[in-house]
């Protein structure tokens, strides 16, 4: 079955695209990967086939095999070394086994790997402060958890035993997880099984400026535009007002005034192909929720951190300030951490019943999550998304001038998404196997690049904030002369 469907893709693959006269060169690295001994790669397709989730996504027509990182840097089986422009999904948010992190995590396993948090340690309460630290106003209450899908099941929770109601408003395109709840919060037919949906869940409009029926080259928060005509100012959004019309008709068909829980929101969407809202939508969305008697939840889980770069957590873009916010991903390094926070008032609802979680908060996730901190401040990486990730984007829309099948660039520091699509009048996704030879030309090249949308049609630049101008430059080499062979 493995050979099956690694000859099927390699006949998409093998195209005239595989073939370079020249290769564009990997920056310089001081690093040197060490000698992979262990088992192969046809006996890890075995394992894969027979003893693993059946469903685990694999990327690329034969399977790439990673045996070390370092910072930006991945190394294969045969030690070849690749530019990892997608950051394990948007979780490497330091760098490949950071060395401070590292350390910091084996010197924490020296001491203490694991009690119960019926016990008192010390890095919790350390980590709690600091982490809260980086919150504004009454942000200030945090539980710890393991991944970005507990961390919303748990706000849902929180918003519906704190607000007394039920119903629970997200974005269609949205992505919150994969738990049974968090499944119904993620608006996107591909991540839901054909079983009964969670209960009193409602997706409403995506306010998609490039894709939905308002907005153009006006209404994003963005160094980089749609080219898409609208009536909008640079300082009015039509658009905003129209997709809001489209949030308070929930309210006339399917949410009873009185009884909404929660409204979740993503800063920008993510596994939807890093979709941006006009311009002061989620403000005003934040003013209909608390007029319905909710509460305005931020996933954070991929833009949180800095990587947005002009802020640390991507709402603070929205002006506004969330009652609940969720992080994970980058929170950790790669590491299993997620947290929720909150304001006193709510985490207090859960108070009436037992909450527990066996792993939330351990020594070795908080002496994890200190050095991401301290790394993120020491190595100014917030400071080097908004440049490299400025400079990136303006360097990716002179590309899309260039090639018909760049639909649009979008995004915000090192959180970046290009569409690719078909040379017609409707602006359609491009095939699947167009984009899987974009990624797989990519890949021969030495750069990792994600993929995401609704249609599968959205390069994903999400790498370990890290990065330097060379590894930009040579990002956008490399995509110029895969565009220019596929154009």
């Amino acid at each position: 079955m493995v050979k099956m469907l690694v000859n099927k893709l390699n006949h998409i693959i093998n195209g005239p695209i595989k073939r370079y006269s020249s290769l564009p060169p990997l920056p310089k690295s001081n690093f040197t990967p060490d000698k992979y001994l262990g088992p192969s790669i046809e006996e890890l397709l075995k394992v894969r086939q027979t003893r693993l989730n059946p469903v685990l996504t694999t990327y690329y027509g034969t399977p790439l095999a990673f045996n070390q990182g370092y910072k930006q840097w991945l190394f294969d089986l045969q030690g070849k070394r690749y530019l990892d422009m997608f950051g394990g999904i948007c979780t490497v948010s330091v760098g490949h086994s950071h060395p401070k992190v590292s350390e910091a995590l084996v010197q924490q396993i020296k001491k203490l790997g694991h009690v119960s948090n019926v016990y008192f340690h010390p890095k919790i309460h350390e980590y709690a402060e600091r982490l809260t630290n980086k919150f504004p106003g009454g942000l200030k209450v945090v539980y710890f958890v393991n991944s970005g899908s507990e961390a919303n099941d748990l706000a849902v929770l929180m918003a519906r035993a704190y607000t007394r109601n039920t119903a629970i408003l997200t974005l269609k395109n949205s992505y919150h997880g994969m738990t049974y709840q968090t499944m119904g919060l993620t608006s996107n037919a591909a991540y839901k099984h054909a079983v009964p949906q969670a209960p009193d869940i409602h997706n409403v409009m995506n306010p998609d400026v490039y894709k939905g029926p308002w907005g153009g080259a006006h209404c994003r928060d963005s160094p980089v535009q749609t080219t898409r005509s609208c009536s909008c100012s640079s300082s009015d959004c039509q658009a905003k007002a129209k997709y809001i019309d489209q949030l308070k008709d929930i309210f006339k068909y399917s949410v009873k005034p009185g009884n909404l829980a929660a409204f979740f929101a993503e800063s920008i969407q993510g596994m939807g192909g890093v979709v941006q809202f006009p311009k002061g939508y989620i403000k005003e969305a934040y003013k209909i929720v608390k007029e319905n008697g909710g509460v305005f939840v931020s996933d954070e889980v991929q833009t949180g951190f800095g990587r947005t770069g002009e802020h640390f957590w991507g709402f603070e873009m929205h002006n506004i300030q969330p009652d609940i916010v969720t992080v994970a991903k980058g929170i950790g390094n790669g590491f299993p951490l997620a947290a929720v926070v909150t304001r006193s008032e709510i985490a207090q609802a859960l108070t009436n019943s037992m909450h527990f979680n066996t792993f939330g908060g351990n020594p070795l996730a908080c002496a994890v999550g200190i050095a991401v901190l301290d790394v993120i401040q020491e190595e100014q990486l917030q400071e080097n998304s908004l440049e490299i990730g400025t400079y990136l984007l303006q360097q990716l829309e002179k590309l899309k001038s260039k090639y018909s099948i760049i639909g649009d660039v979008r995004g915000k520091g090192l959180m970046i998404g290009l569409e690719l699509i078909k040379n017609d009048e409707f602006a359609s996704p491009v095939e699947n196997e167009k984009y899987f030879q974009v990624w797989e030309a990519c890949r021969d090249l030495g750069l990792i690049i994600g993929r995401g949308g609704i249609h599968g049609n959205v390069v994903r630049i999400k790498p370990p904030m890290c990065i330097t101008k060379e590894d930009a430059k040579f990002t956008i080499e490399v995509l110029d002369r895969v565009f220019e062979k596929i154009k």
